[in-house]
């Protein structure tokens, strides 16, 4: 979860450098112009992925499906994405979980890998079901581990990590990176808290998933590239992201400047990706069928403005729902 609750809301890496130089090198001087929310995803490329090539389409919040051929990873997949006041006035803790079966297979296909930042609800309560229907092995924290337990998934199933994993998934190398939770104005940060043990029982409410250590992942595809740094919050330990060099960088937008020179300090710690991607400054309580709106407590403007003022080489994408990017991050396809 990337919000923040004290602000009142209105009511209702290891590539290969030719890849990575390809992309930085398309973003010089580019005329990409910063995208503003309502801008249509089409507007900031053309050129459908190739066969056989990544494809990336963002499922809103933080969640992106990675497509390799016949081949699926997910991070963060919150699809049903249901109502809990958050956005409408007040938060209602008592919200109960739930996951529409058949929403969450038309957006997720055939995943082979599920990877879970952290354990809020907007970014894991639709990844018991997608575990268990489709067998899909899910790497996540010692917290994320107990609650899916609790939920029914089989523990055979879940890969625990710490930070500082690499794995190799047949080609598709994960490198896992420990990471920090967004901050609000206080400092402090929503749900802290971690679990050591499955809970009694399955949880109920949004109330009974706490954070429970955050991690970031890069994903790489072959030896040469592209590479995706994936976040899941809006804070991260510079030590951990430094030597990465992403390719794309998707990056959560800040609900407030409590982190000293967040979006400065990542982009020079990650060598100024190729392609910056905003991500987490949507309303993550309307469905991914319409447009995307901005939470309003996000200055998504201002951040892009940061962005280009301190990786002026970077191209920045804003992205839609309903589009299919290619490796470089430029719209191919849309999906109804």
């Amino acid at each position: 979860m990337n919000e923040d609750t004290d602000v009142q809301r209105p009511q209702r890496r290891t590539q290969a450098f030719g890849r990575r130089a390809v992309l930085r090198g398309a973003a010089i001087g580019a005329a990409a112009p910063l995208l503003s929310a309502t801008t249509t995803a089409a507007a900031a490329g053309h050129g459908a992925p190739a066969a056989g090539s990544a494809s990336f389409r963002w499922l809103g919040t933080s969640g992106w499906r990675i497509d390799v051929g016949s081949r699926t990873v997910l991070f963060d997949p919150y699809i049903t994405r249901f109502k809990t006041g958050l956005f409408d006035g007040g938060l209602k803790p008592d919200t109960r979980l739930r996951s529409d079966p058949a929403l969450v297979r038309e957006h997720v296909g055939s995943p082979e890998v599920v990877l879970v930042s952290h354990a809020h609800w907007d970014h894991i309560a639709d990844v018991p079901h997608i575990a268990k229907s489709t067998g899909a092995r899910v790497v996540g924290t010692e917290t994320t581990f107990h609650l899916l337990v609790a939920f029914g998934v089989d523990p055979g199933q879940i890969s625990v990590v710490k930070g500082g994993e690499v794995l190799d998934f047949d080609g598709i190398t994960v490198q896992v990176v420990p990471s920090l939770h967004s901050r609000n104005k206080r400092h402090s940060y929503f749900a802290p808290g971690t679990l050591n043990a499955p809970p009694a029982a399955a949880p109920r409410t949004i109330s009974d998933l706490p954070e429970g250590d955050t991690l970031a992942f890069q994903v790489t595809v072959g030896s040469g590239g592209p590479s995706a740094f994936l976040m899941g919050a809006s804070d991260f330990s510079e030590q951990a992201v430094r030597g990465l060099s992403p390719d794309l960088a998707m990056i959560a937008v800040p609900s407030s400047a409590a982190t000293f020179r967040y979006t400065s300090r990542l982009l020079h710690a990650l060598d100024r990706p190729g392609v910056v991607v905003p991500v987490h400054w949507d309303n993550f309580e309307e469905p991914l069928s319409q447009p995307p709106r901005r939470d309003p407590v996000m200055d998504l403007s201002g951040f892009a403005a940061q962005v280009q003022r301190e990786s002026p080489t970077s191209r920045i994408v804003v992205p839609d729902y309903r589009t299919t990017y290619g490796a470089d991050m430029r719209a191919g396809t849309s999906t109804p």
